[in-house]
């Protein structure tokens, strides 16, 4: 490329800019065009507000034949104004609207939020075991994830049950008097994260694990 030739693009802005001399330009054009749709595709396909790296000169060589086959034409308007002349040289205007959905730095899911009632379960204590409010001081769990265990492992224990439902670890928060969390995304991060429950025969249960049972009978209270 001669040393009095220019090329600018700018994505924000919708600005491709080409200077040069009017042979320069015209010989050109139709390459720089193509390069500039490229661009565009290669930023609504990593989502980034910045130019991939080009290399002009391997992409105007006679022998580098670029294919927009696979790229969607109709989704991008490209308007072109030519005839600005300055001296000797010719520039040409190129604005594009890129479309809405490479505008986003993220594409975001919507979150479904699981309604699941607390479900009856005797907390209170007997002749057999103690309550739950009992249990709960003297252990002293400090997070979401060891309570939710803890209530699994007071289910488990001391109410005999072989699965617990995430509606009874619920139905303990309210025992305890706690604001209840997403009872979904902690069971599930425990049984992920910390292997102290492990996935229920059915929908929504989960069952202690050895891990868990030790974690609440030797690590609670923490020293």
């Amino acid at each position: 490329m001669t040393s009095d030739t220019k090329f600018r693009i700018n994505l924000k802005e919708g600005l491709f800019e080409l200077e040069g001399n009017e042979t320069f330009v015209d010989k050109h054009l139709e390459k720089f065009e193509e390069i500039f749709k490229i661009a565009i595709k290669e930023v609504i396909i990593n989502n980034k507000d910045s130019l991939p790296k080009l290399d002009m000169n391997d992409m105007l060589t006679s022998n580098n034949h670029i294919s927009l086959e696979s790229f969607p034409s109709e989704s991008d308007k490209i308007h072109i104004v030519k005839g600005k002349e300055v001296g000797s040289a010719s520039t040409l205007d190129v604005h594009t609207e890129v479309p809405i959905a490479s505008k986003n730095s993220k594409h975001s899911i919507p979150k479904i939020s699981i309604n699941i009632p607390p479900l009856p379960v005797d907390l209170k204590a007997n002749d057999d075991k103690p309550g739950l409010r009992e249990f709960y001081k003297e252990k002293k769990p400090s997070n979401h994830y060891e309570k939710s265990t803890l209530f699994v492992y007071y289910l488990t224990k001391y109410n005999k049950q072989n699965e617990i439902k995430f509606g009874e670890v619920l139905s303990c928060y309210e025992e305890i008097n706690e604001k209840k969390p997403s009872v979904v995304d902690i069971v599930k991060n425990s049984i992920r994260y910390k292997g102290w429950l492990e996935p229920g025969s059915e929908k929504y249960s989960a069952r202690l694990t050895i891990s868990g049972e030790n974690y609440i009978k030797f690590d609670l209270p923490k020293t």
